[in-house]
């Protein structure tokens, strides 16, 4: 999630067994917000520990150690990760496979706003069929620009289907779609 209010909640309600992570890279923008300039990179540094720690106790230390260094300067950023540390500790429980496909939502928000993009233009449409035509084909053309794809997408997939068993539609491999994929 990106931090909007109310939004974790609501989709948590719709589906009691999701995850829900804050967005890490809008969670680094927000502590970004109020530094000067020039202890940017710095600071992007000393954050960095914290969101690829392995375990949450080692991002815990990260983040005191970051207290540390910053908080007589900056002390809105350690407060910032404390405050939303219940949103952003989820990611520590998943395998570094999923962690990389998941730490931010802006992919999410790209193909969201090419969805907006092809529907804010309409004020109606004649049938919930049509609408449903123009998202499709609105899908079709933002994934041909896609083009980095997540790197070992496949491991990625296998650590989910193991995570969520039950939870992911599978295809499941017979002697059929074996040898007509040969």
């Amino acid at each position: 999630m990106d931090g909007l209010r109310g939004f974790t909640e609501a989709i948590e309600s719709v589906f009691p067994n999701t995850i829900t992570q804050l967005c890490i890279v809008h969670q680094i923008r927000n502590s970004l917000t109020y530094i000067s300039y020039n202890d940017r990179k710095a600071v992007v540094a000393d954050l960095k520990p914290i969101y690829t720690a392995i375990t949450e106790d080692e991002a815990l230390f990260a983040l005191e150690l970051f207290k540390e260094k910053w908080n007589a300067k900056y002390p809105l950023i350690a407060k910032s990760w404390t405050a939303n540390w219940q949103r952003i500790n989820p990611m520590f429980a998943l395998p570094k496979e999923i962690r990389r496909a998941v730490y931010t939502t802006n992919v999410i928000e790209s193909l969201n706003y090419s969805l907006r993009k092809i529907t804010k233009t309409r004020a109606a449409f004649p049938t919930e069929e049509a609408a449903i035509k123009l998202l499709y084909l609105g899908l079709q053309n933002a994934a041909k620009k896609w083009t980095m794809p997540i790197q070992n997408w496949s491991l990625t997939m296998n650590q989910m289907a193991i995570l969520f068993e039950g939870r992911m539609l599978i295809p499941v491999l017979n002697e059929n779609s074996i040898t007509q994929n040969i």
